[in-house]
C-alpha cells in the first residue's frame, strides 16, 4: 500500500499501538487494506513490515511458545487438515496444550451443530461447517489474545450467536483480549475500539 492509502490509519504509520488484555478490539476496512496482514505480524507468520512488535515489553520472543500460550487464531481461511476429520483436527491443537477436557471439547462441538460431522473428513464439510472447527480449534489452548480474521463470514445468525458467546466467555476466563477484523461494523462483541486501516 502506499502512504496515501495509509495516510488515515488508526495503526499503519502511527508511532505507538497497544493492544490490552481482557479489551476487544474491532479492526475494520475494506478488502485489500491489510486487516489480515496485520493480524499476520502480530502472530508472526509474516515479518513484511517495518516498525516493531513488542509483547508485553519483549521484542526477543519464541514465536512457536507464543503460539502456543499467549496467541490464538481463528484464519479466514481455517488452516484446516482436508484430510483428518472435524474431531482430529480440534485434538491436534489440544494434544499440544492439553488446554481443556474431552467433555469441554465434545460441549463445544455439540454447542456448534457439529455432533453429527464428529468424524467426517473435513473436506467434506461446508465452509460454514470449516469455521466453526476452526473457531473450536482455536479455544482449545491458552491465550492472552485471541485473534479472529473475518470469523463469521460464513455462519448464520444462529451459530454467530452461539460462537460469539463461546469466544467471549473463553477470553473473558482467561483476562484475553479479542482482535478481530471486519470489513464493516459488527456488534457480536462489545468493542473497546475500533480501528481503522
Amino acid at each position: 500500500m502506499s502512504e496515501i492509502e495509509v495516510s488515515n490509519s488508526d495503526i499503519y504509520m502511527q508511532p505507538n499501538v497497544v493492544f490490552s488484555h481482557g479489551k476487544n478490539y474491532l479492526i475494520k476496512a475494506n478488502s485489500g487494506h491489510g486487516k489480515t496482514s496485520i493480524l499476520n505480524f502480530i502472530y508472526g507468520s509474516s515479518t513484511n513490515y517495518q516498525g516493531r512488535i513488542s509483547y508485553n515489553s519483549k521484542t526477543e520472543i519464541n514465536v512457536l511458545r507464543l503460539r502456543k500460550e499467549k496467541l490464538s487464531y481463528v484464519f479466514q481461511d481455517f488452516k484446516l487438515f482436508s484430510s483428518l476429520s472435524v474431531y482430529q483436527n480440534i485434538v491436534l491443537k489440544n494434544n499440544l496444550t492439553h488446554h481443556k477436557t474431552q467433555d469441554e471439547i465434545d460441549a463445544f462441538i455439540n454447542q456448534l451443530g457439529l455432533e453429527h460431522k464428529r468424524d467426517s473428513l473435513v473436506e467434506n464439510l461446508s465452509l460454514g461447517q470449516k469455521q466453526r472447527v476452526a473457531i473450536i480449534r482455536a479455544l482449545c489452548q491458552p491465550f492472552q489474545f485471541i485473534l479472529l480474521d473475518e470469523p463469521f463470514s460464513h455462519l448464520d445468525p444462529t451459530n454467530i450467536k452461539i460462537a460469539s458467546a463461546l469466544i467471549q466467555n473463553e477470553a473473558m476466563q482467561q483476562n484475553a483480549g479479542i482482535l478481530m477484523t471486519a470489513l464493516d461494523m459488527v456488534h457480536v462483541f462489545n468493542f473497546n475500539a475500533t480501528i481503522n486501516l
